[in-house]
């Protein structure tokens, strides 16, 4: 799911940029200091290359310190909307804020992508077929008749269930989810933890959702009706008004390896469109909408050490989990609609006049949703490049976003190549892009198996967002669709993984570089990342750490590693996991033996614990000494870990002369003193200048400069402080 900052966040990140200047305007204000008493795990004596003068002393310790390797360009300003900066074409002049500008310079985001062609497409002729084998372990068939009122927006259906054991252990009893009941009241848990609201949608008041199920029959020759015991269970908080999880007891246990069927017959009540589902006028957006086995884990799965149900409500800011197999489906609607699904059509809809019967068919997915309108424009095209077989990208858009094709279609186009080059091959031969009206928008920014929804057509001209949120959803296609981590308890392996590829191709195709700077500045409440998605305090500090923190987590790694070498990190765990559900100690397996070498520290302190990076300029001193005649500065430069660390802390050392030094600290001790002889005292020190260590999120006191008055520097710390303090209100997700 594609998380949506509001409209004006735009506006209210240039101020942020703005303030972050500001922040740097106040590094050159700060007062050095006092040294903090003598508490130190390191003191470096090192001589500045001043070319001449005074004896130079050597290391104080067996420490060394070492010339920091050259830093990168300035990454440019970040506006706050996740939107980038675009990046100059080839012989294009590079932007101001490209540049290593002053900070309070201010970027304008991109409001259109450049004219650049998707990757040309091979001969493509997609066969829409069953695959010639499976691709996953297939342990659910479902045969889904479901018929759509438009005048009462009610769904009246019957499910087929088949359900394989993939344990080791008899089963007496399957569970469901019935994801519609979140909105059946004020009392569920859905709307309790979420208070009605998901991003920036509300809900109606007035307008609820519900999935009665009034029958649940064996179709093992008994028809044996099971609804009688069923009986409705909140394993996550109690809640007694929350129904969207039904415990279904067997009259006979579930062998392992064997199969059980059920014929459920349920109905469903669309509200108005909220929270990914519901109808807005004559569209409707059904997504979660029948009874949906829960994951039964057998033993190993996912790192457990004895088989069971993986049980959860509805919550507030959790999505979904659920196991791969084969969908059969009916739907009846009425003819003038045109309808968009998971999977492809087995055979042209069959019209009475009044209504349309379509067929749709999907196998080694995990889901099956479809939305239909009388108002959609449709537009299809073969697609295929060497590492893409064939797929049809097929287009649903709104009316008002008709003139908007070519765009959908190249992100289309541009995602789907480079995500099949960089991980591995898309192995549908559809995919479905829905672009709900305006007023819709509840059901936009959503992904499920080969179908995915971009943001309601609001604006005549929308910005790269029309892009961004394309290529965000198609990139779910791999790692939801086809990875199929568990949503409800490791969401970032989800929302993080795709956040962060969606980066990687907004700036290979659209030339638009991650906000990485002031992303990180986001982080005022870092969490672990393994943790259940209701844990989370609200919905902004879900999407602060799932969305945010997990990519910049995930881009902290690429630093480190390399582009070159992370990619093959990526490509080895999409490969290896795919259709298996992945655990996150899953990745970073992957990671260790791509790289040789343990990332047990780092996942312990930024993936299973809370950290962020703040490394801090503590105290400056500068002793004027003599010797032999000659007068020089010993320098004292006291240096902080606060919070995690990192391998290799830029710092430079900037002296009153102009004479520029950079150096290396390692980064792992809690304090280092760093002394530097030079002909004149220092004048500031930054740590990580060029803004590099993408995890540091306080950058307010990696700054310091020597000789400012003591109550300017108060009173402009403090200034900014309660800017930057107004404006974390104001920006909410």
């Amino acid at each position: 799911m594609k998380n949506r900052l509001p409209a004006s966040i735009t506006s209210w990140g240039a101020v942020l940029i703005a303030a972050c200047g500001a922040v740097l305007l106040t590094h050159t204000l700060l007062l050095a200091d006092n040294p903090a008493g003598d508490k130190r795990t390191t003191a470096w004596a090192v001589a500045a290359d001043s070319g001449g003068g005074p004896p130079m002393l050597r290391p104080a310790a067996s420490h060394s310190v070492m010339a920091a390797p050259a830093p990168p360009l300035a990454q440019g300003l970040a506006d706050g909307s996740s939107t980038g900066l675009r990046l100059p074409a080839d012989g294009e002049a590079r932007p101001a804020a490209a540049r290593a500008a002053p900070a309070a310079e201010v970027p304008t985001a991109p409001t259109a992508p450049p004219a650049t062609p998707a990757p040309p497409s091979l001969p493509a002729k997609p066969a829409e077929k069953p695959a010639p084998k499976p691709l996953s372990g297939r342990i659910v068939e479902y045969h889904l008749n479901a018929e759509y009122d438009a005048t009462g927006k009610m769904i009246t259906g019957t499910s087929s269930l088949t359900w394989t054991n993939p344990g080791s252990v008899p089963v007496s009893e399957l569970y469901f989810h019935l994801y519609p009941n979140a909105f059946e009241s004020k009392k569920s848990t859905f709307m309790r933890e979420s208070g009605g609201k998901l991003r920036s949608d509300v809900s109606k008041d007035g307008s609820y959702g519900s999935l009665t199920v009034s029958s649940i029959k064996m179709l093992d020759g008994s028809e044996a009706e099971l609804r009688g015991t069923a009986e409705y269970v909140q394993p996550d908080d109690g809640n007694k008004d929350d129904r969207t999880l039904l415990r279904v007891p067997l009259p006979k246990p579930v062998e392992p390896g064997a199969k059980i069927t059920l014929r459920t017959d349920f109905t469903v009540k669309l509200p108005q469109v909220f929270a990914r589902m519901g109808y807005a006028g004559d569209f409707v957006m059904a997504g979660q909408w029948f009874p949906k086995v829960a994951v039964y884990e057998p033993q190993g799965t996912r790192g457990r050490t004895d088989e069971g149900w993986n049980l959860h409500q509805y919550h507030g800011n959790s999505e979904f989990y659920a196991d791969f197999g084969i969908f059969d489906v009916k739907l009846k609607l009425p003819a003038d609609y045109k309808v968009a699904a998971t999977g492809f059509p087995t055979k042209p809809p069959v019209d009475d006049g009044a209504s349309k019967i379509h067929t749709f068919y999907a196998d080694d997915v995990h889901d099956f949703a479809w939305s239909a309108s009388p108002h959609f424009v449709y537009y299809e095209e073969p697609y295929a490049t060497p590492q893409l077989p064939g797929v049809r990208i097929k287009l649903y858009l709104d009316p008002k976003h008709e003139h908007l094709k070519a765009r959908y279609m190249t992100a289309a186009k541009k995602a789907l190549a480079r995500y099949s080059e960089w991980y591995g091959s898309y192995p549908y031969s559809t995919l479905s892009v829905v672009v709900p009206p305006e007023d819709g928008n509840g059901a936009g920014g959503m992904e499920y198996p080969t179908l995915v929804t971009a943001w309601g057509a609001g604006e005549e001209n929308p910005s790269l967002e029309l892009e961004r949120v394309v290529v965000h959803e198609i990139g779910h296609q791999f790692f939801y669709g086809m990875v199929a981590s568990n949503e409800f308890e490791e969401a970032w392996l989800d929302e993080g993984f795709t956040s962060y590829i969606e980066d990687r191709l907004m700036e290979a195709e659209y030339g638009v570089r991650p906000n990485t700077l002031v992303e990180s500045s986001y982080i005022t409440s870092p969490e672990a990342l393994k943790k259940n998605a209701w844990s989370y305090d609200g919905h902004g500090h879900y999407a602060e750490n799932v969305y945010t923190r997990a990519k910049l987590v995930l881009k902290a790694i690429e630093r480190q590693t390399g582009p070159e070498t992370m990619n093959k990190i990526m490509r080895t765990y999409f490969q290896r996991w795919k259709f298996k559900h992945p655990t996150t100690a899953d990745f970073q397996h992957a990671a260790e033996d791509v790289t040789k070498t343990s990332w047990q520290s780092f996942f312990d302190q930024y993936v299973y614990g809370d950290s962020m990076v703040d490394y801090a300029v503590a105290s400056i001193t500068a002793r004027k000494l003599t010797d032999n005649g000659q007068t020089y500065y010993e320098n004292s430069v006291l240096l902080r870990r606060q919070g995690g660390s990192v391998q290799g802390v830029p710092v430079r050392f900037h002296f009153t002369d102009g004479t520029q030094l950079d150096k290396t600290w390692g980064g792992g001790d809690s304090e280092v003193l760093i002394k530097l002889n030079h002909p004149t005292p220092l004048a500031w020190v930054s740590i990580d200048p060029q803004y590099t260590i993408v995890l540091e999120n306080k950058r307010i006191n990696s700054f310091m400069k020597t000789e400012v008055d003591p109550q300017l520097s108060v009173r402009w710390n403090l200034s900014v402080l309660k800017i930057l303090e107004v404006l974390s209100g104001w920006i909410a997700w």
